[in-house]
């Protein structure tokens, strides 16, 4: 139990990039900032799930894996030494805008002026195939639902199953070192970027990726958690077995926003209504940004959670400094304050 309350301007929950973005925007405004993760590390779903995965759509970046732009983003805050709280779960907020406490699973108090949730999907975990056996197959890593390290997959017969992003871009990353890949889908259409897709077909007509359509996952093949096949079946109940090392079910994440769903914060479906020009949420002095946060018109792009956190802490500084008003200066002029 930690005696004396950490006292800073804002508490940003969830050290994702919008958490590290936002702490560099906090930053740049003079705002004392701390960041706060249930995870070990930062990075969040970047470093969790996808660090070798390549993100496209980061502005003046043709191509990063997730762990790099984390390395960035945090090369980006080094000069301020923004302290971080890691492994503590938020589990209350009380309070009103400009005197918050946060009280964390270990015991420790938190005392801000705002707070900023950065949460991405809370709490999450892979959405699981319903599949007789499952567990002894998950337990050698033959079933997996995150690629956390490419390599791991060279020379290998992989399965693919699923019809969104992760999927495509899985398939299309894997294709060059596996010695056989299928993509198993319930229908010939798939939900992706108009790119990934012609990727795709490139791939299916070059013999690099298999795809096995109509079909669903039916059964799974081996012995003592070893995988031999997946069985899959056609919407008229055919079946069809893949020889097969690892399946890679991507069918998405179940989310929970957890403790937060309690602090008396509006949601929708696991999600922060905010008001989109400052992502204030019903209660003043609480923003929500990222994948967490939705409003009309809302993507979720990691650049639209970068945007989230600018605007966020240019509606905190009034908070912090009711009594100073903000002569907004671009980086190109003011560089970054010292610390």
């Amino acid at each position: 139990m930690t005696d004396m309350p950490i006292e800073t301007d804002v508490a940003i929950i969830g050290a994702g990039p919008a958490g590290l973005f936002a702490a560099f925007q906090c930053a740049m405004l003079r705002l004392r900032c701390l960041l706060i993760d249930v995870l070990p590390e930062v990075g969040g779903q970047c470093v969790a799930l996808y660090p070798e995965k390549p993100i496209y759509d980061i502005p003046a970046c043709p191509a990063v894996e997730g762990a790099q732009l984390i390395a960035s983003l945090e090369k980006q805050i080094e000069p301020f030494a923004i302290p971080r709280l890691l492994k503590h779960r938020i589990e209350s907020l009380t309070g009103h805008r400009g005197n918050f406490t946060l009280g964390t699973d270990k015991g420790t108090q938190v005392k801000a002026k705002a707070v900023i949730i950065a949460a991405g999907a809370g709490a999450f975990g892979p959405n699981r195939p319903p599949l007789d056996g499952l567990d002894a197959f998950e337990g050698t890593g033959a079933v997996q639902y995150y690629v956390r390290r490419k390599a791991d997959f060279d020379g290998r017969r992989i399965v693919i199953a699923g019809g969104g992003d992760s999927a495509l871009d899985w398939a299309l990353a894997l294709k060059d070192s596996a010695e056989k890949l299928y993509l198993v889908h319930r229908r010939d259409r798939f939900r992706g970027a108009p790119e990934s897709l012609r990727l795709l077909d490139e791939a299916v007509a070059a013999g690099q990726i298999e795809k096995v359509v109509p079909y669903q996952l039916h059964a799974l093949h081996g012995q003592n958690g070893a995988l031999e096949a997946v069985e899959v079946a056609d919407l008229d109940g055919a079946t069809r077995k893949l020889e097969a090392d690892v399946l890679l079910p991507f069918f998405g994440l179940a989310t929970d926003l957890g403790p937060i769903a309690r602090w008396g914060v509006d949601t929708i479906r696991s999600t922060i209504p905010v008001v989109p020009s400052s992502c204030e949420t019903n209660m003043p002095g609480v923003f929500a940004i990222g994948d967490v946060a939705t409003y009309p018109g809302k993507l979720k792009l990691i650049l639209q959670g970068f945007s989230e956190g600018a605007m966020a802490a240019h509606a905190i500084y009034p908070i912090v400094n009711p009594d100073q008003a903000l002569h907004f200066e671009y980086s190109t002029s003011k560089g970054v304050p010292a610390a």
